[in-house]
């Protein structure tokens, strides 16, 4: 088995992907292409083939840089999936052993592979993380039973303040990224460019899909929907802070996961989370449950022994953090755009 790096996928990665129940949209190679020409990244295509040239295996990695963590490879940054997809477990193997080959000679200080499953060999593992996945019924009626009554009266909350749903795509862009640099702020985090959403609903404008809860014509509330099959993701929702107590929050998931349900879906990814998080407690009361991510590591400078891997913010993160938030709103907006893409997202 041999496995091939490429500046740019093959013509027929699209239909392998499309052949394995194991894949997901974000292995399809116009997610890492998207990113590339947004941040003005590089992305390699490692694929394996037999011996007659038929594709048994892809992976994807990106290649990152910014001044404090120095250059790295993810499969894929800034989505939640995304490792090696291949038709058994050795091929799946050599792929990720081949980017790791191609992590030591580009000097990367480290390489993270997004997985969905564990390794067979012995990688480092973040288990910190899990996504939140709820199994959808069949109509809105059924949802609402299935809530149950506490969960419906927090959603009427934002009703009874006048909240009005829009469900749309790029024309609801702004609205979106007003609530989400709004979030962004308060978490301390730099903000991606808006370029970036809206290449994003352009290219994809048939799998995805904004939510915006709105009152006194001010949006309170807004989600970015991916949808995958039969799964609807919503990896990226927001709420203006002083919206939450009316409800509003609450409201954007039900609009959501009703319209997942009427766009045929049968389970809402509710994005990654850590375990006991104050996140992971709220996507939790939906009734979601937790799917263990795997990802795969290679540190330079990891110990030989070392198996598994959280990260666990240091003081030096939560103090940028808490200084990025005291910041004013416009500062950060102008700023966070160009710092965002040297994150490890």
């Amino acid at each position: 088995m041999t496995v091939q790096i490429c500046d740019q996928p093959a013509s027929d990665w699209e239909v392998f992907v499309g052949s394995q129940p194991q894949a997901s949209v974000y292995h399809q190679p116009a997610w890492a292409q998207l990113a590339c020409e947004v941040f003005g990244l590089r992305a390699w295509y490692l694929e394996s083939r037999t011996s007659t040239g038929a594709l048994q295996g892809v992976l994807q990695v990106v290649r990152q840089h910014g001044p404090l963590l120095g250059s790295y490879l993810t499969s894929m940054p800034y989505f939640n999936y995304g490792g090696a997809l291949a038709v058994d477990v050795l091929v799946r193997e050599a792929l990720m052993s081949a980017a790791r080959d191609l992590s030591q000679k580009m000097s990367c200080r480290y390489l993270e592979l997004r997985d969905t499953v564990p390794a067979a060999s012995h990688w480092l593992t973040r288990t910190d993380k899990v996504s939140m996945v709820l199994d959808l019924p069949v109509d809105a009626t059924a949802l609402s039973a299935q809530l149950g009554a506490k969960l419906r009266a927090q959603t009427r909350r934002a009703e009874r303040e006048g909240a009005t749903t829009h469900v749309g795509g790029l024309e609801l862009l702004t609205d979106f990224y007003d609530v989400f640099c709004r979030n962004m702020h308060a978490l301390g985090t730099p903000v991606y460019p808006k370029r970036f959403f809206e290449q994003l609903l352009q290219r994809f404008a048939n799998c995805t899909a904004v939510v915006v809860i709105r009152a006194a014509d001010k949006p309170m509330a807004a989600g970015l929907l991916v949808f995958d099959g039969t799964t609807a993701e919503i990896p990226w929702a927001a709420c203006r802070e002083d919206a939450k107590p009316q409800g509003f929050n609450m409201k954007l998931y039900l609009e959501a996961l009703q319209l997942s349900i009427s766009r045929g879906c049968k389970r809402f990814d509710f994005g990654r989370t850590t375990t006991g998080s104050g996140t992971w407690r709220f996507k939790a009361q939906w009734g979601a449950q937790p799917v263990q991510l795997y990802w795969h590591r290679w540190e330079r400078n990891a110990p030989v022994d070392a198996a598994d891997h959280s990260a666990v913010p240091s003081k030096w993160r939560k103090r940028v953090s808490r200084a990025w938030s005291l910041l004013p709103l416009s500062l950060v907006n102008t700023v966070g755009p160009y710092v965002s893409p040297r994150l490890p997202w």
